[in-house]
């Protein structure tokens, strides 16, 4: 007897009511226009301006609602659950927000971000093909942009020196920030997309698009190290060091189980040592990472400390639902809580940004997120879906943003943030695909695994 489905949420009982029907030419070209609006987006993230950032970003949720009310809803999984958790705590953070018009708006701004994820993972769903076209838009973005940061070092250093600390211990150094004006953010923008840079390589076949992926790898690690952003540095050798070990598990899931679990940890030492050898030899790198450890006699880390600690306080006078998403919200409560000469434009933190923002349930729904991507992208180690590589990529371009987002909250930017979205919308897509291919192999037991 066939069991009867399961009933739908009815947090999504909107979506197919405008299933039956044609729907006109715009309803059959969904796929295409969709495509399209998302590889416009993703090659414009460090090229358009922030106008033009919010019109592709708006037509994007509106494509998805199109979308939605066309197709009937399925699951709504453990990724969107989490992101539903996410959504709602935020929702209520701006209710109870002591600047609750603040807070709507960026209330406003999450949503419209999860509208792009949203589309995304609805296409790679429905099109998988779209990835590739997708992380080709983007990398041709961060090409531009790395051509330009690369050549900025030929050009007239008088804009360059404002970003030189003459109170840092790394004082004279030239920091290169592209097109997006700020060497950190710079760095921020860079950091995901390299290990999507090195899937694209694996995965892509042909010279021309190899060399394409190529040289997006390697002038995109030049721009991101010339920026000499401390962070940026520690989240490409995090993202960088996260790809390549899984790309290591996943070659050598058929060795010896003694060689599979040995072979990993010699990796990870030889790659230490390599870094220690490096910053002990290379003077500019010496002084820059130094400068990590020199606390407050470093400018940067005096004023990251100054800022941590009024954050503590505005978490510890609201820890359940903090004061409302968005930096606008931070920026009128922030004042009440700052040391002098200290103005911040947020917690330079990204769990204390989610402390701020939602409390203590905001940052438990964050790492529960983290915690299900994590579980999609390590599943992709013995698969053989179509996205087992993207996932992986997708696991290490995060893996790279939460080492930055310890100490910084460039995450939020949308040059960045989109991003990480397309690699949630990665991995959301991974799992559904392993899903998908577990239930056919379990009601077709002839079929060999």
């Amino acid at each position: 007897m066939t069991p009867a489905p399961a009933p739908t949420p009815w947090l999504l009982r909107w979506q197919g009511l405008l299933a039956g029907g044609s729907g006109g030419p715009l309803a059959q070209r969904l796929p295409l226009i969709s495509g399209v609006v998302l590889c416009a987006l993703m090659a414009g993230l460090p090229l358009v301006t922030r106008d033009g950032l919010s019109l592709l970003i708006t037509a994007s949720g509106l494509l998805w609602v199109l979308w939605a009310l066309r197709t009937p809803p399925g699951r709504i999984g453990a990724m969107n659950g989490w992101l539903l958790a996410i959504l709602a705590v935020m929702v209520l953070a701006t209710g109870f927000s002591p600047v609750p018009v603040a807070a709507a708006k960026g209330l406003a701004k999450l949503v419209s971000y999860l509208g792009v994820y949203a589309l995304m993972r609805q296409l790679l769903r429905t099109a998988p093909a779209w990835w590739n076209r997708i992380v080709a838009a983007l990398l041709a973005g961060s090409l531009a942009s790395s051509v330009i940061a690369i050549r900025q070092l030929y050009g007239d250093t008088t804009e360059l020196a404002r970003w030189a600390d003459p109170n840092s211990v790394a004082d004279g150094t030239i920091r290169v920030y592209g097109p997006l004006e700020n060497p950190n953010l710079l760095a921020g923008y860079l950091i995901p997309i390299l290990p999507l840079a090195v899937v694209a390589l694996l995965r892509w076949r042909g010279l021309a698009p190899r060399l394409f992926a190529a040289a997006s790898l390697v002038l995109g690690a030049s721009a991101l190290f010339l920026s000499y952003s401390r962070g940026g540095w520690l989240g490409m050798v995090g993202g960088l060091g996260a790809m390549v070990l899984l790309l290591v598990l996943r070659q050598t899931r058929s060795w010896p189980m003694l060689w599979r679990r040995l072979f990993p940890v010699l990796l990870v030492v030889v790659g230490v040592a390599v870094l220690v050898v490096t910053v002990t030899q290379v003077e500019p790198l010496r002084i820059r990472v130094m400068s990590l450890v020199a606390g407050r006699e470093d400018s940067s880390n005096n004023f990251r400390i100054n800022v941590w600690l009024a954050a503590i306080e505005m978490i510890q006078d609201r820890p359940w639902l903090g004061i409302g998403p968005g930096n606008n919200a931070f920026n009128l409560i922030y004042p009440l809580y700052q040391q002098p000469k200290f103005n911040a434009l947020s917690a330079y933190s990204v769990p204390l940004e989610l402390l701020v923002e939602g409390g203590i349930p905001a940052l438990i729904a964050g790492l529960g997120l983290l915690q299900c991507s994590v579980r999609s992208g390590l599943a992709q180690l013995r698969g053989e879906a179509d996205f087992a590589l993207p996932a992986l990529g997708a696991l290490a371009g995060i893996t790279g943003l939460c080492v930055q987002g310890a100490t910084d909250t460039i995450f939020f930017r949308p040059e960045v943030q989109l991003i990480g979205w397309l690699c949630l919308a990665t991995l959301s897509t991974s799992r559904c695909s392993s899903a998908t291919a577990e239930h056919r192999r379990s009601s077709n037991p002839t079929t060999p695994g």
